[in-house]
């Protein structure tokens, strides 16, 4: 790791500025009164948001696009895989410091009382709703996470930034855990909610993820703490005799709590978020009253509108199997199917290799849906060798729930779900999911 004082650089320039992390970072730095540029290969939210305040970025991808008089370089590491030569000459061929983005993450909770919340599924929702409590006790902490922020009023579509510029020593992070990028991270406190098998793309197998977990945890200090639940069979052995305290969110768990975002998961989310708080001085009972105005983030159970026949037009980010159930479990808390609700999913399987790794898991993951309508696989980072497909995934879902079907450009989807909304009415959910571009979908519908 490269020795770098952020104090004196002036000039930054970030490749892939449009990404969830490294957009939050390039605001951190903007904020701290950098002169931030950036690259992208696509336009998107981010990249506007970011423009609004005053960013130049470049849409493209270039060695020649970073500025003459830029003092470091911050990279998503997603450019490894999508540009290695770009990568490369990043490298070895430029003579100002190179990070990656969670290299920079390194920097930045270096000197800061740092909370890295980590964990398979829920980080971003716990992270938010951490950052919402401790927002409300006047606690004042930075935040880096990987959605955008709804504020207690917003009004449909309305989002904060994924940076919250905090005064206090307390940096609050969500810590991702593909490629062991959260080893980077210097934490205080470690959050996990989960341990599940998830980017199989890199890990062999859930031991191969417990081990990263693990080396996590053993980085906290012996007067630090794991909020976790202990006696989950995938984190008792990880959070086993480690030098730092063990709090488990289970004491903090309210079955009744009246949440604005449905689902028992949320429940387990908040639980962890007031255990986080009660170590930092917050009481359960005011942690409790701010968790009443969490509206959530963005792409999770984000509404987006009402059709004109009074259809209801959901977006979400889910994208494995366990985020699927537990999503439809909670829109059937809020839209049960004995009063009459019906739930179509247009699902976007998100990489070539997750879908294929987890088939079985993903075919018996939409029974509360009564349509599935699956598109295209996103590949991302991916090639297609031809081994799976969504013909494939949807013909294993018919085995299970006989709900789904295939399609195979996004112009068919909107074209078929187009003709069946003229018989859908004010009792039917159209849900677009995935971590892809599903949400297109619902947006088209809308217009």
């Amino acid at each position: 790791m490269q020795d770098i004082d952020l104090s004196k650089i002036k000039n930054i320039h970030f490749i892939g500025i449009g990404g969830i992390g490294i957009s939050a970072i390039a605001r951190m730095m903007f904020h701290y009164g950098k002169t931030v540029t950036g690259q992208d290969m696509n336009e998107g939210a981010n990249i506007d948001e970011l423009r609004k305040i005053g960013l130049y970025i470049i849409t493209g991808q270039s060695f020649d696009f970073i500025p003459i008089g830029t003092e470091l370089i911050v990279y998503t590491i997603a450019i490894d895989t999508y540009d290695p030569e770009l990568a490369s000459r990043i490298k070895k061929q430029t003579k100002v410091p190179v990070l990656s983005y969670p290299q920079m993450l390194e920097i930045i909770s270096r000197d800061k009382y740092t909370v890295a919340v980590s964990g398979t599924h829920g980080k971003t929702t716990t992270t938010a709703m951490i950052a919402h409590i401790l927002s409300d006790a006047k606690k004042d902490p930075t935040v880096i996470v990987g959605s955008l922020l709804i504020p207690p009023n917003a009004t449909v579509g309305q989002a904060e930034s994924n940076f919250i510029a905090g005064r206090s020593e307390y940096l609050v992070v969500e810590a991702c855990e593909y490629r062991r990028s959260f080893l980077n991270i210097h934490p205080k406190i470690v959050v996990i909610t989960n341990i599940d098998n998830e980017h199989l793309d890199y890990y062999k197998d859930i031991k191969d993820i417990k081990s990263a977990f693990r080396e996590l945890v053993t980085k906290v200090p012996k007067d630090g703490y794991v909020v976790c639940n202990p006696n989950d069979e995938n984190i008792s052995d990880v959070v086993k005799d480690i030098p730092a305290k063990v709090v488990s969110w289970q004491d903090y768990y309210v079955e009744d709590l009246k949440l604005r975002i449905p689902g028992n998961h949320n429940k387990k989310n908040a639980a962890a978020a007031m255990a986080l708080a009660a170590i930092l001085g917050v009481d359960v009972d005011s942690s409790k009253k701010a968790l009443l105005e969490f509206r959530g983030t963005w792409k999770r159970f984000e509404f987006k509108g009402k059709l004109k026949q009074g259809t209801i037009v959901y977006d979400d980010y889910a994208h494995h199997p366990t985020e699927i159930v537990a999503t439809l479990q909670g829109f059937r808390e809020l839209y049960p199917k004995s009063e009459g609700w019906k739930l179509t999913v247009v699902f976007q399987p998100h990489l070539f290799s997750r879908t294929k790794l987890l088939l079985n898991d993903f075919a018996k993951s939409f029974g509360e849906g009564d349509q599935v309508i699956v598109l295209p696989i996103y590949y991302a980072r991916e090639e297609n060798d031809g081994s799976i497909s969504s013909d494939i995934l949807a013909t294993e879902i018919n085995k299970n729930t006989n709900n789904a079907k295939s399609i195979h450009t996004f112009e068919e989807a909107e074209k078929y779900l187009s003709s069946e909304i003229s018989n859908m009415g004010p009792k039917d959910i159209i849900i677009t999911m995935g971590a892809g571009e599903a949400s297109k979908v619902g947006d088209f519908l809308l217009k």
